[in-house]
């Protein structure tokens, strides 16, 4: 199947004809007739804030169905006794946990990749893209595939009980399906973010939600599969996600990006890898971070008052991440859409925007946590030590939810921009060599306990960071980061015409 060829203006037309109805009211309100820098300043900004939360809405809502169903099985197993609720926690925390962070971020390379070319108008390399970061990500599943298997003994050697350990090892097995979904799903998810199809994501999360619900009801309940019934639950919604979101591309949602399967895809594979390990070390080194704060916690004396509350305020903070992290997506997408359509002013703007924005609500959870300090752990304990730990933890929890509403939206610039390699060297300065000694120095030396190393990983890793991040974005040179872009479009890019097999749907 040939790419559609056609002059710029005629490709134009029938682009905005095939949007989705809300996209193309979007774009009909940015054509203007005057230059983008003479357009006012109020048109601008509705204009981007409208194409910023048609990413940032939906994906709040699939982050959080997605976050949900985890919750959900884990809540059915916990009936089956603590030892199934502990093994599929475990299992889901530390052996998913990690290859989920891994394969999420190697997928974000897509961010940059199709936000530049949907931006540049070069739709059919959409698909390309997507294809190659399915067979990178496959193969990639085999390489981390030991993690499953050898599950139990890598948990009792970090000092699980052997109980818990092997039934987390048995879990984990039955979890391999759901690893492998991650290799499609999460570049189908990017395909679609970069083309602002992104209610169908949230439709098909819903879906998946469902699915979890009911197959955790019939699998453990009414059909006593017990353990392994909730992991076959996980395993069988995640991959309704995967069929959901590829039906919708392959039969008739995109017909400008996806043209069928292409032996072009297994061409550039080295430079994709590279790319998508770039993209996959800077977002694990960041996920890994805070999961270290709380193992390092563990190892304090008297240590379990201490466990529980920071676990509670990490959830808490967990689930108020849901929102920078949806900025996160949205931001790489508009900057790499404007990039890619040489628009630098654009870029900056759609910056400043996504900033702007997250940084405001950031303030306002900032200041519900410190109105709400002494009952935010009513939620999950009536402890009164670990309620008074937690009031302590309020103050840290707050800026920690300041912080990430910025770190997180100048990360996405970073992807949108292609800088994920520079990115990756910032935090391993910031969060390892700088934030994760002087929480130690913090904790240990001057005893100040989990508040210490909690205070110490924030303002020398997370505020580090997010300094630097400020200064790079404020030093950026955006018109010639959009001359980048388009280079980078070009070299990316192969023409269909150059003999490359494509098998239609």
């Amino acid at each position: 199947m040939e790419s559609f060829k056609g002059d710029d203006e005629t490709e134009k037309n029938l682009a905005e004809a095939l949007l989705q109805p809300e996209e193309a009211a979007i774009h009909a309100e940015q054509r203007q007739d005057q230059p983008y820098e003479e357009q006012s300043f109020g048109n601008k900004l509705w204009v981007e804030t409208k194409k910023l939360w048609v990413i940032v809405g939906p994906s709040i809502f699939s982050r959080l169905a997605s976050y949900n169903m985890n919750v959900i099985t884990q809540a059915f197993a916990g009936h089956l006794g603590e030892v199934e609720l502990a093994a599929i926690s475990i299992a889901n925390t530390v052996i998913v946990g990690f290859n989920f962070g891994l394969l999420l971020g190697m997928a974000s390379a897509l961010e940059t990749l199709c936000g530049q070319a949907y931006g540049a108008k070069r739709y059919h390399m959409l698909g390309i893209y997507m294809q190659r970061s399915w067979i990178v990500l496959f193969l990639c599943c085999f390489v981390l595939l030991p993690f499953y298997i050898f599950a139990t003994p890598l948990l009792k050697f970090l000092g699980q009980p052997d109980e818990v350990a092997e039934w987390s090892g048995v879990v984990a097995v039955w979890l391999i399906p759901l690893h492998f979904s991650f290799a499609f799903q999460f570049p189908l998810q990017r395909f679609l973010q970069c083309q602002l199809k992104t209610a169908v994501i949230a439709w098909v999360s819903l879906a998946g939600l469902v699915v979890n619900a009911v197959t955790s009801w019939l699998l453990v309940y009414v059909w006593d599969f017990g353990l392994y019934g909730a992991a076959i639950s996980l395993d069988i919604s995640w991959w309704v996600l995967v069929f959901g979101m590829y039906a919708y591309t392959a039969y008739g949602g995109c017909p400008l990006t996806w043209k069928g399967f292409s032996v072009e895809a297994f061409s550039g594979l080295w430079e994709f890898l590279k790319l998508s390990s770039a993209s996959g070390v800077m977002l694990c080194l960041e996920n890994w971070y805070y999961r270290i704060l709380v193992l390092m916690t563990g190892q304090l004396e008297n240590a379990t008052i201490a466990v529980d509350a920071l676990s509670i305020c990490m959830t808490i903070n967990g689930w108020e991440m849901m929102i920078p992290l949806a900025f996160f997506a949205g931001t790489g997408v508009r900057v790499a859409n404007e990039l890619g359509a040489g628009n630098g002013k654009g870029a900056k703007f759609a910056t400043q925007v996504s900033v702007t924005e997250s940084i405001v609500i950031g303030v306002v959870f900032c200041v519900l946590i410190m109105m709400f300090h002494d009952y935010l752990a009513y939620i999950f304990t009536t402890s009164s030590s670990v309620l008074q730990a937690v009031d302590h933890m309020s103050f840290l929890l707050a800026i920690t939810i300041l912080l990430n509403s910025v770190q997180p939206v100048l990360s996405g610039v970073a992807v949108g921009s292609g800088w994920q390699a520079y990115v990756a060297y910032i935090n391993i300065g910031s969060y390892y060599l700088i934030g994760l000694p002087l929480g130690i120095i913090m904790g240990w030396v001057f005893k100040t306990g989990v508040a210490g190393i909690w205070t110490g990983m924030i303002f020398g890793g997370t505020a580090l960071q997010t300094l630097i991040l400020i200064i790079v974005t404020l030093r950026c040179d955006w018109e010639k980061e959009a001359d980048k872009a388009q280079f980078s479009v070009n070299k990316w890019s192969r023409s269909n015409s150059n003999g490359a097999l494509q098998i239609p749907n």
